[in-house]
């Protein structure tokens, strides 16, 4: 452990303090450019290395999607490219050596995660770390899972029309990660409430309206977004009044969400073009109003350092392994 002297000591002797100087360093803030012009070399060395990589992914995917018919293959979380190259070529194995169980998957969205099953969103999902055997297993209940999806929407119907028709979504983004046996039970333990409750919406009057259901919260809220996140065990008659009071600023809201999607899009294609970037894209914790004061401010500046690279705004710098650099929403200059 280093010797820790009396601040006299460095004002006696002229040397430096340590102390000090980390807290100077800490306080003089990174600026966009700087972090770009140390981060470039490292980037593009790692972009360019990950580039058979990323034509192989690309090629598989494609193959995959159009062998299986599937709608999309996805991927839950930031693996690098070579993990999801590995994830393909397991499916692209399975699919040789069991063509017939695949046949199931027809028209669906594969979605590589944690755990294997089907999502609350009726997507497949294969766990990375599960072996084919587990695979086969949920492609065979597919038929099972299907079956289960009709009751659940039947489920989310029946719930809209006990709570004047406002519309039951579940936000990928926004909520965790549910299979679709957890969902079913938590909207079916939500629907029983409300049918043994005395709770009375006049039919269809809040029809274009949201809302989620969330089991780790008390108290409903409205979400910026415009849609309503609702407690499974909140109160319903506080319920009741809380939705019929702030259906018209939700309204609002979903305009303005509307607005900011159109806007964004607007400003990450402009961005992408003016700096020749390959790919623009966000973390999802990134807002709209958020990704739009990024691009703005992005606009206004001359970057070089960025063209051909892949730009990820997020709440942190960083390069990661395969080259695209990360940078905050809010950077400063």
């Amino acid at each position: 452990m280093p010797i820790k002297w009396d601040k006299t000591y460095y004002s006696f002797t002229g040397f430096k303090d340590p102390e000090e100087e980390l807290e100077q360093a800490q306080r003089v803030e990174i600026t966009l450019i700087s972090w770009l012009d140390n981060s470039e070399k490292s980037a593009v060395k790692k972009l360019r290395k990950s580039l058979p990589l990323r034509e192989e992914l690309n090629r598989l995917k494609d193959e995959l999607t159009h062998q299986l018919q599937l709608s999309d293959i996805r991927w839950q979380r930031s693996w690098g490219i070579a993990h999801r190259c590995s994830q393909l070529h397991s499916l692209s194995r399975l699919a040789q050596q069991s063509p017939e169980v695949l046949r199931n998957v027809k028209g669906h969205t594969v979605v590589f995660t944690d755990c294997s099953g089907m999502s609350a969103t009726g997507h497949v999902m294969l766990g990375t770390m599960d072996v084919h055997h587990h695979w086969i297993k949920i492609f065979e209940r597919l038929p099972s899972y299907y079956k289960l999806q009709k009751k659940m929407l039947l489920l989310e119907d029946r719930i809209s029309h006990l709570l004047g028709g406002i519309q039951i979504t579940y936000i990928e983004e926004l909520q965790p990660l549910l299979t679709l046996e957890e969902y079913y039970t938590t909207l079916d333990a939500f629907c029983n409430r409300l049918l043994n409750s005395k709770l009375s919406f006049h039919p269809r009057s809040l029809r274009g309206l949201q809302m989620i259901l969330e089991s780790d919260r008390y108290a409903p809220n409205l979400h910026e977004l415009g849609h309503f996140n609702i407690p499974t065990m909140c109160d319903l008659a506080t319920l009741q009044w809380f939705i019929i009071t702030k259906a018209q600023q939700a309204r609002e809201n979903l305009k303005r969400k509307e607005e900011l999607t159109v806007v964004e899009k607007e400003l990450i294609s402009a961005s992408t073009e003016k700096f020749s970037l390959k790919q623009l894209y966000k973390e999802p914790s990134i807002s709209h109003a958020q990704m739009i004061d990024c691009c703005k401010r992005l606009l206004e500046e001359s970057l070089p350092y960025l063209q051909g690279m892949h730009l990820c705004i997020s709440h942190f710098y960083s390069v990661l392994q395969d080259g695209d650099l990360c940078i905050p929403w809010n950077w400063k200059n």
